[in-house]
């Protein structure tokens, strides 16, 4: 057995909790135990030892006692939602993060945020915390924990909708909260917990004396399983030995012999026993790879059983049974082991030896329980010979060609050598052989040295006499080393081909995982699953899923004659509704032709994939069933990294559509409402009569309604892709000209110079799209240019390129922000006079450029101060030829 020494596993997941901040879970076993208030007391306490703390959020649900404690804290102020005419309060988890306390108090974890929110639920928020290294404090009660929600409902009667993962119990330390069920009933009757006609209801039925008796016991074990695990974890990473038994642990070896599921059915009755979790543990060695069909069949169906009945299941490789227990038992800190003993001959016990008997000798801090077996034959099955395994004719003729050649060296070179050292020269091919082929063939080596070497050198030579008795030693010695050197190769050897199986299984996952990580569609990534498992594991594989929350349905195949009927399409069902296998080889529809496995992240079912044998025997070997599950394992996390994708996705699309509601709205109540009053006062004093003051505000006006709701409906003609070209042969210089007419109100108090050279070639565009971009960018630069200054559309023939600027002289654009200023609804002030707009008209001139193929860019001006909008037309866009003449 190797010296303990730290798990590299264990070592980096303490490293990835460096900067972090860290959890601290205050669990009660129903409300009223005081989790809150333990909470605020140990917050105090840390407080007035120096430590930055502050209450993100606490519900006092008006105990004077709590409320009380809260006084001395610093209170980071909730934020309001409003939902369904309601305003909710929830915590501001930007403000605690802007604000970097060392502690912060977070009351109940479970709870489900307001729609809106950044994270649907509060303990994600506390994730984001402790990312950004802050410490939390926060409470939960027992029947809010995930994997312990249905059996609270079992015997409650009421499943809580809120719950918090298990994964987030892994690195929290845990203080339970516990006080007495009468007491706490007490509390109840007194009013501390709800008010006295809730009381006198709850008393009725959650809060019975059976119901809290049970859930304080759920909570003593949840906390204890929590501990139990950081220790095993913190002694890992030390490398330390011993059991470390808190607890009780359980392991069951399984093997391939009839009548082993009994031993798993007795490890399971140990287990619920002692109240221990329990393993079920298939030691291969180098005799799996000889099992026979049936053999293969048993270990899959035990290793099934196990896991349907609760327990984990492992496979490690090993040179023997022994050193596999022996090693899987001090990596899991194991204090109970079952096993099963055959009766077995004694001649067979002296060739062979006792595996519980080597067991029991060599590990004494485990209790060992050892349950009869059937009775088995008292032989072995013979090895099935390999390509250069001992006896095969290549080694024998390779053999024998090298003591011919080592005869006739010793041959040649007799009359300077003496007797020993011809002997050692012997020692070379049985050496050879013993390394190369084995046992038999190193026997065989050392017999035929010992003839050739008796026949051709001792005396009387060309006889198979031994004159010299002293001689005969050297033949045993010959036959010794080959021995000797074959028991040392065979060991050798099953050491490597251990190491070499270890490596192709981590070849084969870093080969998987590195093909599907970098896949981004969800299809894509389901065939490319399907086709790898069938490739590596030479089984027929199916994929199902709800990719649209829809019934579950084939996503991919890796045979296109795939086949489901009914029985299989219920073993898919069940698997996935259940989380558990189903199929063939379990013990649920075990009719259907399929094993069915559940993709499970977490406790989330993301699909189901299936496997069959497409020759009709078990679904998958026994010794491919942990490749299976580290397979399944990495097939969950892609589906579940597409589906977070797909999500976020549908996230930005909602963001992005209620942010242009709110925009559209804040534009129309504004860039609606101003022109109007104008128009409506106007028309107001028509009835004193006419001016052409009047006329003219009420034509202005008009015009800049006009003008923002043909933006309005250009921009839902972009969003919904209604776009429609017609391309012809267009005149800058009258483009810009005609753009300059029609924009002259919103240009009214700045010169306008047009510097477009008449001589600039055509260019194939859109003319009234065109219209439309100048119209925008005058707009914007009568908008934001300084009054009495000039601007200036300037057109320039550069580098084959054609480049149209409109350029003011006004406050510029923020560095660095210049390209913002195409977004929808974005108005970047570049000073602190405030311009009217809706930060619809770069966003169209940005639009409908693209429909045209059109650059466009915004920039500071490097001649003067203001901005710069130019619209750039490529060589792909300018008329090189003639036009020809018109026909008309």
């Amino acid at each position: 057995m190797e010296p303990p020494r730290p798990d590299p596993e264990a070592l980096l997941r303490a490293a990835a909790q460096e900067g972090r901040g860290r959890l601290k879970i205050f669990l009660g076993a129903a409300p009223g135990v005081g989790k809150t208030y333990e909470m605020l007391s140990e917050g105090m306490a840390r407080r007035r030892d120096g430590v930055d703390v502050v209450i993100g959020v606490v519900e006092t649900h008006g105990r004077a006692e709590t409320e009380a404690l809260t006084r001395g804290h610093e209170i980071v102020p909730r934020r309001e939602v409003a939902y369904e005419g309601r305003t909710l309060r929830e915590m501001d988890l930007d403000a605690i993060l802007a604000r970097a306390p060392r502690l912060v108090l977070v009351d109940e974890l479970a709870h489900t945020n307001a729609p809106g929110s950044r994270h649907p639920k509060r303990h994600q928020d506390v994730a984001e915390l402790l990312a950004a290294g802050i410490d939390v404090y926060s409470t939960v009660n027992i029947q809010h924990v995930e994997s312990l929600n249905d059996v609270v409902a079992s015997f409650t009667r009421v499943r809580v909708r809120e719950t918090v993962p298990d994964s987030v119990f892994e690195t929290a330390e845990i203080e339970v909260v516990d006080i007495p069920p009468d007491e706490l009933i007490e509390r109840l009757k007194a009013g501390k917990v709800y008010l006295p006609q809730e009381a006198t209801r709850a008393l009725g039925h959650f809060f019975s004396k059976s119901n809290l008796s049970a859930l304080r016991e759920l909570a003593l074990r949840r906390a204890a399983q929590a501990v139990d695990a950081r220790m095993l974890d913190d002694v890992r990473a030390l490398g330390l030995g011993g059991t470390w038994a808190g607890g009780d642990r359980i392991v069951v070896a399984i093997n391939e012999l009839p009548g082993c599921d009994a031993l798993v059915r007795a490890a399971k009755r140990v287990a619920d026993g002692l109240r221990g979790p329990w393993t079920a543990l298939f030691v291969d060695t180098p005799r799996s790879a000889h099992f026979t069909d049936d053999e293969h069949a048993r270990v899959a169906a035990t290793m099934t059983l196990a896991a349907q009945l609760g327990a984990a299941v492992a496979t490690v490789p090993a040179p023997n049974v022994v050193e596999g227990i022996q090693s899987f038992l001090t990596d899991a800190r194991a204090t109970q082991l079952v096993i099963g003993k055959s009766r077995r001959s004694r001649w067979f016990e002296l060739r062979h030896g006792s595996v519980v008997d080597r067991l029991i000798r060599d590990t004494p801090n485990v209790t060992v329980h050892v349950l009869p077996m059937p009775t088995v034959a008292d032989t072995r099955r013979p090895a099935r010979r390999r390509s250069g395994q001992p006896g095969t004719p290549i080694g024998y003729a390779v053999t024998t060609f090298l003591i011919a050649a080592i005869t006739a060296l010793a041959t040649a070179l007799f009359h300077i050598l003496d007797l020993g050292n011809v002997a050692l020269l012997y020692l070379l091919p049985v050496m050879v052989a013993a390394s190369l082929f084995g046992l038999r063939t190193g026997l065989y080596a050392g017999l035929v040295s010992s003839l050739a070497y008796n026949f051709f050198f001792l005396p009387p030579v060309g006889t198979f006499s031994v004159n010299n008795p002293e001689n005969i030693l050297s033949v045993f010695v010959l036959l010794g080393i080959a021995i000797a050197t074959s028991q040392l190769t065979a060991r050798v050897r099953v050491q490597a081909d251990l190491a070499a199986a270890s490596a192709r299984t981590n070849a084969t996952l870093a080969g998987f995982v590195r093909q599907i990580a970098a896949i981004n569609d969800l299809d894509v990534a389901a065939q490319m699953i399907c086709d790898d498992l069938r490739r590596l594991l030479q089984v027929q594989v199916v994929l199902l899923s709800t990719p649209l929350g829809g019934p579950l349905d084939v996503l991919a195949a890796s045979d296109p004659s795939y086949r489901l009927d009914t029985m299989d399409l219920a073993a898919a069902k069940w698997a996935f509704d259940t989380g558990s296998p189903a199929g063939k080889g379990s013990g649920t529809l075990a009719a259907s032709e399929w094993l069915f496995q559940p993709l499970k992240v977490g406790d989330r079912v993301l699909g189901v994939l299936g496997v069959a044998n497409e020759a009709g025997g078990d679904p998958v070997r026994a010794d491919r069933l942990p490749l299976l599950s580290s397979l399944i394992d990495q097939s969950a996390l892609v589906l579940e990294r597409l589906r977070l994708q797909a999500e976020m996705r549908d996230v930005d699309v909602v963001r992005t559509r209620d942010r242009l509601r709110a925009a559209l709205l804040s534009s129309v109540s504004h860039d609606l409402r101003t022109p109007l009053t104008a128009v409506i006062a106007a028309a107001a004093q028509l009835h004193d009569g006419a001016t052409p003051d009047l006329i003219a505000t009420i034509e202005g006006e008009a015009a800049r309604l006009n003008r923002f709701v043909a933006n309005l409906l250009d921009m839902a003609r972009v969003e919904a892709g209604a776009l429609k070209l017609r391309i012809e042969a267009t005149d800058l210089s009258d483009a810009v000209a005609g753009a300059a007419h029609d924009a002259r109100r919103a240009l009214k108090g700045h010169g306008v110079q047009l510097d477009v050279p008449p001589d600039l070639p055509l260019v194939r565009v859109d003319p009234q799209l065109l219209h439309h971009c100048l119209l925008n960018l005058l707009d914007n630069a009568g908008r934001y240019g300084d009054p009495g200054t000039e601007i200036v559309v300037e057109g320039r023939n550069r580098f084959g390129e054609l480049r149209l600027a409109v350029l003011d002289h006004g406050p510029g654009l923020p560095p660095g922000r210049e390209g913002e200023v195409f977004e929808t609804f974005r108005r970047l002030e570049g000073s602190d006079r405030v311009a009217g707009g809706t930060g619809l008209g770069l966003a169209i001139v940005k639009a409908f450029a693209d429909a045209m193929g059109l650059g466009v860019e915004a920039a500071n001006r490097a001649d003067a101060t203001g901005a710069a909008f130019t619209l750039i037309f490529p060589a792909a866009l300018i008329v090189r030829e003639p036009l020809p003449e018109s026909t008309a």
